[in-house]
């Protein structure tokens, strides 16, 4: 066994705790750790359950329960909020059998609580499942130190140079964050996440990854796991991350979560007219959607930066100052997707995503 020194500090040490999570762990015991999304509808919750053998499917898994009283997501009086199992992940952190299980939250009677918008996401894409849905999500964050005020790289009470070399940059004076971003990336693909890619983007300190492309439910099952995923490689590190879709004022970019999107109509031969069709409905409730797309976003979609204004709703051929891009590749195949651009960084993506269908499926 590895000699080691215990301390009176509060310090956490890394070596003592890899100690720990080396000594063998009985073949029979499995530990699930239970995620969920808190009371604000944006921040994530967790902990952890010992059970006795790999589940094949969520339906082996027990339902379990938290005080909702301590999340926002219930009164003291009647504080019980169940965890329903449905997804299972493969722990990037503690590795071997061990679990993550996303889950939905209901009241003891089995009613999905306010946070819960899975269930009525789920329903719609059930409605639709014939247009078979895709989407491919691009989550971008940006990375903060730990007295959550500095960006990563930023000088402290400072700024760095203006916005120009950071975009897909390389080098210790441009890309704050790389060992963050590798990691949430393959501890997403070791989990079992459909991430297709990662970048640095055009503020310093701010990054993204993609996610997709995935079919109906299972597209906000994964983005929401692959935000749990950042926040515990944050953490891991003693760095915060925002989703945040403007977290500096002044002349930086925000921050989106641009969903591109399809259904088997627009991919077929000829499908140009159906995306066309598609992103005219988008336009016709350009403010019922906006209204769902983000807490925040006025502060990002100003008609600069790369964004559109929130108060108009516009589309064009690689316009990436427009409410939806179309790709070329879509308009040179006359099939494919196109990409709404108004969605912000900490949007719900059951949300978005059913609501795209809704608007032009239902």
């Amino acid at each position: 066994m590895s000699h080691l020194t215990f301390t009176n500090s509060a310090h956490l040490d890394s070596m003592t705790y890899a100690h720990f999570m080396g000594l063998p762990q009985p073949a029979d015991k499995i530990q699930a750790e239970y995620v969920w999304i808190g009371g604000s509808g944006q921040d994530l919750r967790s902990k952890t359950k010992t059970i006795d053998r790999v589940p094949s499917s969520p339906a082996d898994l027990p339902v379990w329960n938290f005080d909702g009283s301590s999340t926002g997501q219930a009164g003291g009086s009647d504080s019980e909020v169940l965890l329903h199992p449905v997804r299972i992940f493969r722990d990037p952190f503690r590795g071997g059998d061990n679990i993550i299980v996303l889950c939905e939250c209901t009241d003891p009677a089995g009613k999905a609580i306010a946070t819960n918008t899975r269930q009525t996401s789920l329903a719609v894409f059930e409605k639709a499942a014939g247009e078979e849905p895709w989407f491919g999500i691009e989550q971008e964050y940006t990375l903060f130190e730990a007295d959550g005020l500095t960006p990563l790289g930023w000088p402290r009470g400072g700024f760095p140079g203006p916005q120009g070399p950071y975009y897909c940059g390389a080098g210790a004076n441009s890309a704050y964050g790389r060992w963050i971003a590798d990691a949430h990336y393959r501890a997403c693909l070791y989990a079992g996440i459909s991430i297709s890619g990662i970048n640095a983007e055009v503020m310093p300190g701010q990054w993204e990854y993609q996610v997709g492309p995935c079919e109906g439910i299972d597209s906000g099952d994964q983005v929401w796991m692959s935000r749990y995923i950042m926040l515990r490689v944050c953490e891991s590190f003693g760095v915060n991350v925002s989703f945040d879709p403007k977290p500096i004022p002044g002349d930086w970019n925000g921050a989106g979560c641009h969903t591109n999107y399809s259904t088997k109509a627009m991919r077929e031969e000829g499908g140009w007219a159906a995306v066309i069709a598609a992103i005219e409905k988008l336009g016709a409730k350009h403010l019922e959607h906006i209204a769902v797309y983000g807490e925040g976003n006025d502060r990002r979609l100003t008609g600069q930066h790369e964004t559109a204004h929130i108060g108009n709703f516009s589309y064009g051929v690689a316009n990436r100052g427009a409410s939806v891009r179309i790709p070329r590749e879509t308009e040179a195949n006359g099939k494919g997707y196109f990409e709404d651009r108004r969605p912000a960084s900490n949007m719900d993506p059951y949300v978005v995503t059913a609501k795209l269908v809704e608007t032009t499926c239902l």
